[in-house]
């Protein structure tokens, strides 16, 4: 299985790693911590129920490790883990840590218009700490 990142999600965000055959991301919008997890999957899986027991429980095991670093790195009030996938169809993972002092609270960031790219220091600093979490 070939397996190519989409242009949108490889534009949008900046690979922090790999685990258990999914890339992950960091969404290239510091309003929100937003993490990406990309399943390397068969084009045509788009949702999780489609992926076998096995991949399931890898997919999972991942959101799981991501959203508990996010949780402690970031320090959010709340998690928003969703597979949506309505305008990327192919199967990715979002991690969003929100506080009610975002810009998109208490409001979905989906469709939230704000941007604001972080600075190549912010992404040195959270890429470490990635790294330091999941060596």
């Amino acid at each position: 299985m070939a397996f190519t990142l989409h242009p949108r999600l490889l534009a949008g965000g900046v690979q922090l790693g790999a685990q258990r055959g999914c890339l992950v991301l960091l969404k290239n919008n510091a309003l929100f911590p937003w993490i990406i997890i990309v399943p390397e999957v068969e084009e045509g899986i788009e949702d999780l129920h489609q992926l076998d027991l096995d991949r399931y429980a890898d997919v999972t095991a991942v959101i799981r490790a991501v959203s508990q670093w996010v949780s402690g790195h970031f320090k959010p009030e709340k998690l928003n883990v969703a597979c949506i996938g309505n305008q990327v169809r192919q199967m990715h993972i979002h991690v969003v840590g929100r506080s009610s002092a975002d810009p998109a609270w208490p409001g979905v960031v989906w469709s939230h218009d704000g941007k604001a790219a972080y600075t190549d220091d912010e992404v040195a600093e959270i890429a470490r700490a990635y790294r330091d979490a999941f060596p």
